[in-house]
């Protein structure tokens, strides 16, 4: 199992942003044949609160081990939970959670 993500979400005047580390090795082709190792990388990352997406990505192998990503989006979201959810390669999902301060 991955280690948990470490999700930061604050809202002000309005606009909620967030920041995510996610903790994920992120080997690419070239770097798992060097290390013959098997390819293993993120490939989709999904940002809710409650039924509501708020940010969707699909990422490639070109993203640095333990990515940091940065988003924002409106809307009044003071005090509920975000979901942050990350699909590798190897189809391991990783969902971790944070409450909007």
């Amino acid at each position: 199992m991955a280690k948990k993500s470490r999700i930061k979400a604050k809202e002000k005047k309005g606009v909620t942003t967030v920041k995510v580390l996610a903790k994920h090795a992120m080997l690419s082709y070239a770097e798992a044949k060097s290390k013959k190792a098997e390819a293993n990388f993120i490939t989709s990352m999904i940002a809710k609160v409650g039924t509501e997406v708020v940010f969707e990505a699909s990422t490639s192998q070109f993203l640095s081990k333990d990515p940091f990503i940065q988003f924002s989006f409106k809307g009044e979201n003071k005090g509920k939970m975000l979901e942050f959810t990350w699909v590798d390669l190897k189809g391991t999902t990783q969902t971790d959670k944070a409450k909007i301060k």
